[in-house]
């Protein structure tokens, strides 16, 4: 290979390493971010504001979780006639008709159970029924969208309606936390993940004046909101939440989150069905970023989509897996190339992220008590303890390769070099083995070791690949129901 092509090549790999460093840079700028949110967020436009509220709750075989959730819609601090429940039943085949129909009859003219024969069709499907039947009578001022089974906080919707008293708000969503009373490893982990996707990004997101998604189980939408993205929710996607965000600011009208509104939510117990779950979401991400693709790096005076720095934050977090892979392969043939530079790279890379593993860590276990005594090992753990291990080898590889006692030689250097500079692929690789190995019972203690070893940032990272390759395929889109046990505390 000519000397040319080897400068190109280490150009190249150089380029690839620090295409992988941006969603680093960039989660660390929206951390930056959260603190400047006491300043600036919308409390000083909201004000005491009761409008007459409809909630739409979709229900397909949520016998289970209906009923309380129920309970405490009506024991909310709000005035009860102006709180009216629709129950859209999705065809169920369990008892949730049966529960439908006692809570309606024990609350008469404050929920309302309605029946789709023809279930199966997707959430957005069974959110329309109920929205064209608010939308037909005149009483309704603000529509709630939420999940059968997430427990709402008693001051939770009079925090959510004070937003909409100022008339450019079109919808406001809340912080849903993770809230089993017994949460297994991948529901602790979830509860950190929610913890900086929702207290702390979204904050963020709040002052930069663009919100990439609604919570799908807690939004609440202006009537004027509702019937300018048309009187429905799009039904082409699977991110009909993500969507109708998008079409509210595109409109013109601003969602705001708000983290004083709680919600108490039932998450996946399982990788599988978690996988399940997330692979729907990130293959809604990727429908979403192909069609609106003309609104990304365009700024606006309408809205705030278009920006450069909400477009950084969106495709940072959107190709995240792609900028792993980059930066895996750069490092790996940088070695090969210029084992001096690429050492020099990864020490770079290793300061960078060592910063960004304390700083985001602390303040997302700051940002949630409750969810930090839970789960504050996960939070530790979330990049994987193979990662935690890596840094820390990393910082004196001589030293680890004498404690575990391999001399030091420099073949066995190089193939320490070459699993650190390669540890966030190799993550992802162990993350399909745990989807593989998860529910094989004689497995199970090695499925949990692993998740712990492998983390759950590469795992999500590899549900975001298997979404791409789903959307290359043309694989059938259909919504799969997150199956909800009741475990969330009342």
């Amino acid at each position: 290979m000519t000397d040319v092509l080897l400068q190109v090549l280490e150009v190249l790999c150089v380029a690839a390493v620090a295409l992988g460093a941006v969603p680093v840079v960039v989660g660390v700028y929206q951390y930056l971010l959260v603190p400047v949110h006491a300043v600036t967020n919308h409390w000083p436009r909201s004000a005491p504001y009761l409008p007459r509220v409809v909630v739409v709750l979709p229900a397909w075989n949520e016998g289970a979780v209906l009923e309380p959730s129920l309970e405490r819609l009506m024991h909310l601090e709000y005035p009860p006639d102006r709180l009216r429940v629709l129950v859209v039943d999705d065809a169920s085949t369990d008892d949730t008709p049966d529960v439908a129909r006692a809570m309606a009859a024990r609350y008469p003219g404050r929920i309302r159970h309605l029946r789709r024969e023809q279930g199966g069709q997707g959430k957005a499907h069974t959110l329309n029924h109920g929205i064209r039947q608010a939308l037909a009578d005149d009483w309704m001022e603000a529509l709630l969208v939420m999940d059968a089974d997430v427990i709402f906080a008693p001051e939770s919707l009079r925090r959510m309606t004070r937003h909409l008293a100022d008339p450019e708000i079109g919808a406001v969503t809340g912080y849903i936390a993770e809230g089993s009373r017994r949460p297994a490893a991948v529901a602790r982990f979830v509860g950190f993940e929610y913890v900086a996707a929702q207290a702390a990004a979204r904050r963020a997101q709040n002052v930069l004046g663009a919100m990439a998604c609604l919570a799908g189980g807690a939004q609440l939408h202006s009537r004027v909101n509702l019937e300018a993205i048309g009187g429905e929710i799009d039904t082409t996607t699977l991110a009909e939440d993500t969507c109708t965000t998008f079409l509210t600011q595109l409109g013109g009208r601003r969602v705001v989150f708000d983290p004083t509104v709680h919600v108490l939510a039932e998450e996946p117990a399982s990788i599988r069905a978690l996988w399940k779950q997330r692979l729907r979401w990130a293959r809604g991400n990727v429908q979403i970023t192909s069609r609106f693709r003309k609104v990304w790096f365009r700024p606006s005076r309408d809205h705030r989509l278009g920006s450069v720095s909400f477009g950084v934050v969106w495709f940072s977090v959107f190709g995240l897996p792609v900028a792993a892979v980059l930066a895996s392969v750069g490092l790996v043939v940088l070695h090969a190339v210029n084992d001096v530079a690429a050492l020099e790279l990864f020490t770079w890379l290793w300061w960078l992220a060592v910063v960004a593993y304390v700083y985001v860590t602390l303040l997302t276990l700051m940002l949630d008590h409750r969810t930090a005594r839970r789960a504050w090992f996960e939070g530790l753990a979330f990049p994987g303890l193979g990662a935690i291990v890596v840094m820390v080898a990393a910082w004196r590889p001589n030293t680890w390769l004498e404690l575990v006692g391999i001399d030091v030689t420099q073949e066995t250097r190089t193939v320490l070099l070459y699993v650190l500079y390669a540890w966030p692929l190799v993550a992802m690789m162990l993350a399909w083995l745990l989807k593989l190995l998860d529910g094989v019972v004689r497995w199970r203690w090695v499925t949990s070791l692993l998740l712990y070893v492998v983390g759950f940032g590469p795992l999500l990272c590899a549900v975001t690949l298997d979404s791409y390759l789903k959307e290359a395929q043309g694989a059938a889109a259909t919504w799969d129901k997150t199956e909800k046990t009741g475990r969330v505390m009342g």
